[in-house]
């Protein structure tokens, strides 16, 4: 089985923190559930899915039910860049994931939406580049 990265985004500071997973525990969820940050190594805090992308790089999409691929039309949203519209009205096929975590996910993106007591580079034991300066000096 794949190891899974949980990329975890701290709205408050604007910072994104990515951490793996030896495996997923997510199988089952959808795009907006909430998740325990005990789970995930976060004691304190609370987070939601926000979306991820599959082995193939194809991203989910929350209007698509279930986890399997689908070829959508779409003028716009997850999946879609600027450079493939053109035009006013265009719209184009594009393949995405649905909504529900499954065993082909490789990556889940996260939102904190509750802090704990410690910050976020505590808990992960992710050192400061300040003070990683100071200890290599």
């Amino acid at each position: 089985m794949v190891e899974l990265k949980i990329v975890i985004n701290d709205s408050k500071t604007g910072k994104t923190y990515q951490k793996t997973l030896p495996e997923n525990l997510f199988v089952g969820r959808k795009i907006k559930d909430k998740v325990n940050g005990a789970e995930v190594g976060m004691p304190g805090y609370d987070l939601e899915i926000t979306g991820g992308s599959d082995s193939s790089g194809f991203p989910m999409r929350l209007d698509i039910e279930g986890p399997e691929r689908k070829k959508i039309l779409v003028s716009g949203g997850v999946g879609v860049t600027r450079k493939t519209i053109n035009r006013k009205g265009m719209r184009v096929k594009k393949t995405v994931v649905g909504n529900t975590v499954s065993d082909r996910i490789v990556q889940v993106n996260l939102k904190i939406i509750k802090h704990g007591a410690k910050t976020v580079e505590e808990v992960l034991g992710i050192v400061p580049k300040e003070a990683a300066k100071s200890e290599a000096a």
